[in-house]
This record gives C-alpha cells, structure tokens and sequence, in this order.
C-alpha cells in the first residue's frame, strides 16, 4: 500500500491526512469520529491541536448545489419521522412583492397642443408666439350717412364686440374704428402699413360694413365707408404687402370682410335630409349692400360687386369672406351676422387644436346651414394665399 511505502510512521500519517483534505470537507471530521469510537481520543486530541503550519494546504473544492426544499405554506401535516437533516431556512426566490413602477404616461392632447403652440418659424408653420401675437384693427361701420342711400347696419356692435374680445382672447392688441368714411378707412389702413410690426409674428384687419361686386384681378369685392363711397379689398390688401409694410413680409396678414359681395340671392338647392341640419337666421335678418331706399323689404339686395386691383398677389395674405363673389350676406339686427357668429365661436371651441384654415371649412359648414327667411341661403368662402399652417396662441 502506498502508506507503507513511506519511510516514517509521521510521513504516512500525512500521507494519510493529505488524503483526508482531497476526499471532500466532511472526509477528515468523520475519521476523526472513527477515532473517537475505537477510543483513541489522545490522537484525535492530538490532531485537533496540531501545528496547522505542518499540514498541508487544503485543496479548493467547489461547493456542492443543493436544491433548497420547496415549502408549501398550506401544508400543515408533521412528517412521519423526524428529519435527519438540519432546519433549512426557505428563501424565495424572488421578492413576493416588487414595488411597480409606472411608466411616464404620454403628456395629453391640451399639453401636447400648448407645447405645439410655442413652435419656431418652420416650413410647415408660421411663428406665433410673440406677445402681443400682433396687431388686429378692426373697422366697423354702423350709421351710413343719408346721401350714401345705405341702411344703418342694425347688430353690427354685435359683430364688432365679439371679434374684439375674441382677438384679445387670442393675444392681439386691438384697435377699433368706428363709422369712417371711404378715404378715412385708407387713411386707418396706411397708418396701419407704417407702423413698425417687427416685434409681431401676425396682423388682422376685420372690415364690418355694406359691400359691392367690382372688377378685380385678385381679391374680389369691395366695402362702402359711411359716406357711400368704396374702397376695394385688393386695395386694402396692397397695403400690407411685402413692398408697402417691410416689417410684415413673411408673416401672415389675414383679411376678415362681412360684407356683401354682390346683389344676388341665394336660394339654395334641394338635397338629402341627411346631408345638412337646416337653420333658420333672426327675425329681422338684413343684408350688408348696395342702396336700399327703392325698396322697403327688409330681404332685399343692397351688396355691390367686389374689387379687383391691378398689382401682383403677394404672399403670406389670407382674405375670408362671408359670402360668395356676387351674392349678399345676412346679418340679424339682434344677434349679428351669421358669419362673424360663427367665426366666434369656432374660434373659441377649436383654437386650441386646429389650424385657421381648417376653422374657416367649419365656418363654411355651419353658415351653410341657415337659412333666412327659410328660404336664403348664405355660402362663405376664402382667397388663401398663405405659404404654411396658421395656429392662434390658446392661453
């Protein structure tokens, strides 16, 4: 045997201890417990107590991996016999209970919007965060002198209320004209054009007054001053553009003219129930036109034809209409216009998400609807000249 091959009684008991410390870590403890039961205590005493520096160096092994025992906690039933083997504390596997963390929720449409709304000059839309956004000046003409042969526009301070909160809601420093004559409304127009708008991302010029069809290259129509006299809508756009007011070029410049574009009346045409809701307008509703005095009824036509200027059609202009080139818009005597009513009201409902000129389609829609009298019809409409998407400031 290999034990007897070694010289000395002490080199064949390391031999035999260094066997011990290979054969695992519970080899060595049970010889000593074979010692103890044939009753040489002395020896085993004697190797507990041994000079560690003369043993040799145990040899790594690795651990055994021992499965710890499932525990069913509903089991309640003692074994049979008693367990040979130590208490094993269970450890889970994993926390029973992982705190959740909820992801970041995605900011809402109105957050979305609001954040949209403080957007840079970019190629899909106009800058419009200054503060004041710009300037709105608004005219409107009420009391038309005798020899005009114009009506009063009865429900017109109506009109001219709403579109100044409106604007102010939307962060416009408003002016307002009362009653001018034709050549004062191009003197408001020029003071307008010479005022430096670098500051501002935006200008609006709303024109309440009786109208006219004219002949025009661009925009169409024309609007009467309180004397009777017209001044053309291409006109008064050719004094905002880029050559006349430097400090706008680039911006928008939105026209919004409640006025009659003609003498015609619209009786509509018949279609499916299911295509439109019909309203009917006011008791007293009125048309913005041409002289009245020859007749007494209170539909009858008094809008003249729009206007037609001579000069190329700048850029960056929007002109929305209440009605159609030739025909007249309604205006009730005790709540407005229906145009200017539901631009206000779009505007308070869907400026917070929607684009101007997806706002005018829903003014067209809803002004499609009434009727005056039963029986008139009205059709609003726009000359869009913008370059990108128009968004208001919502605040």
């Amino acid at each position: 045997m290999k034990y007897r091959s070694k010289e000395t009684k002490r080199d064949q008991a390391r031999q035999l201890v260094t066997d011990l410390e290979t054969r695992g870590s519970q080899a060595f403890p049970a010889f000593l417990e074979c010692l103890r039961e044939t009753g040489h205590h002395d020896l085993v005493e004697l190797l507990q107590s041994g000079d560690s520096a003369h043993r040799p160096p145990p040899i790594p092994v690795q651990p055994s991996l021992i499965p710890l025992p499932v525990q069913n906690p509903k089991c309640t039933k003692k074994p049979d016999r008693p367990d040979l083997t130590p208490p094993v504390a269970v450890v889970p596997l994993r926390p029973v209970s992982l705190p959740v963390v909820k992801p970041p929720s995605p900011p809402s449409e109105a957050q979305r919007v609001r954040h949209d709304r403080l957007r840079r000059d970019s190629i899909q839309c106009y800058k419009m965060d200054a503060s004041p956004c710009g300037i709105c000046l608004i005219i409107n003409n009420v009391d038309f002198e005798p020899a005009s042969e114009l009506k009063d526009r009865k429900g017109s301070n109506i009109d001219c209320d709403k579109m100044e909160n409106r604007f102010k809601a939307l962060n416009f420093e408003v002016i307002v004209k009362r009653n001018l004559k034709h050549i004062h409304i191009k003197h408001a127009m020029s003071s307008l054009a010479k005022r430096d708008h670098s500051a501002y991302d935006c200008c609006v010029v709303i024109i309440l007054s009786h109208g006219t069809e004219v002949n025009h290259n661009r925009f169409p129509g024309a609007v009467h001053g309180v004397d009777g006299q017209v001044v053309p809508v291409q006109l008064i756009t050719n004094y905002l553009n880029g050559q006349n007011c430097p400090s706008l070029q680039g911006k928008p410049k939105l026209f919004f003219i409640q006025a009659c574009g003609g003498g015609e009346k619209d009786t509509g045409f018949e279609v499916s129930p299911d295509e439109v809701e019909p309203s009917l307008g006011g008791i007293d509703d009125q048309m913005d036109a041409i002289p009245m005095s020859s007749s007494s009824d209170s539909l009858s036509t008094s809008d003249e034809l729009d206007a037609r200027a001579t000069l190329p059609t700048p850029s960056d202009i929007l002109v929305s209409y209440s009605t159609f080139p030739g025909y007249v818009s309604w205006r009730d005597t005790e709540a407005g216009s229906w145009y200017v009513e539901n631009l206000d009201r779009v505007l308070k409902e869907n400026v917070a998400t929607d684009d101007l000129v997806t706002m005018l389609m829903m003014v067209n829609a809803a002004v499609s609807q009434i009727s005056a009298k039963g029986l008139y019809k009205q059709m609003p409409g726009s000359f869009n000249f913008l370059r990108k998407h128009l968004y208001f400031q919502s605040l």
